[in-house]
This record gives structure tokens, C-alpha cells and sequence, in this order.
């Protein structure tokens, strides 16, 4: 059984700052790409930021772009999201995503979401 586990969010003021993390657990896991997905009150989920397995060309939303970070630590299988100039509009849950393969079949797996409320 694999599972993710999301830690980090919380209430934070317009202009600040948080650091949202997701691991991993179970065995033969492979992960490829890991992702942060959000979504806002009667919106879609949509896409915050990717990352392939070796790091180089994150993907990012415009929206994003310069403020968040994401990294992620393969030996731990755990992926970061570093929020930095928060604004309202950040306000949402976000979900983690990973996609990989385990026991040699093709995964795809999400966290339950964390809610990042950004208020004053």
C-alpha cells in the first residue's frame, strides 16, 4: 500500500511564506514525476508545479512562476514546494501527485490535500 502524506500548510499573511512537503511510503516504488496540483473554491484543480525524476526543468504555472519553488529528495521520496510572496489568490487546497511505476506497472498516486489559506 502506498500512501502521501502532505505536511506544511496553514493560514499565512499576503506576502509571506510556507513550505509544503509530501513523502512517500511503500516498497518497489519508482517515482518519475512528482507534482503539486491545487484548487480553489468552485474552480478547477490545476497544475502548480512539476518535476522529473532528475530535476532539471521544473515545470511551473504562469501564475507561479518566481515565487514557488519545488525540489524534491528521490531517496526519500519526498517532494518540496517552497511558496514564497504569498497572495490571496494562492488560497487553496494542494495536492501532491506522483507518477511512476511499482512492481514494474505504471502508478499514479495523490496525496488527500492541504489547505493554504493566505489572509489577512
Amino acid at each position: 500500500q502506498v500512501q502521501l502524506v502532505e505536511s506544511g500548510g496553514g493560514l499565512v499573511q499576503p506576502g509571506g511564506s510556507l513550505r509544503l512537503s509530501c513523502a512517500a511510503s511503500g516498497s518497489a516504488l519508482t517515482i518519475n514525476t512528482m507534482g503539486w496540483y491545487r484548487q480553489a473554491p468552485g474552480e478547477q484543480r490545476e497544475l502548480v508545479a512539476a518535476i522529473t525524476r532528475g530535476g532539471d526543468s521544473p515545470n511551473y504555472a504562469d501564475s507561479v512562476k518566481g515565487r514557488f519553488t519545488i525540489s524534491r529528495d528521490n531517496a526519500k521520496n519526498t517532494v518540496y514546494l517552497q511558496m514564497n510572496s504569498l497572495k490571496p489568490e494562492d488560497t487553496a487546497v494542494y495536492y501532491c501527485n506522483f507518477q511512476g511505476s511499482r512492481w514494474r506497472m505504471d502508478v499514479d498516486y495523490w496525496g488527500k490535500g492541504i489547505l493554504v489559506t493566505v489572509s489577512s
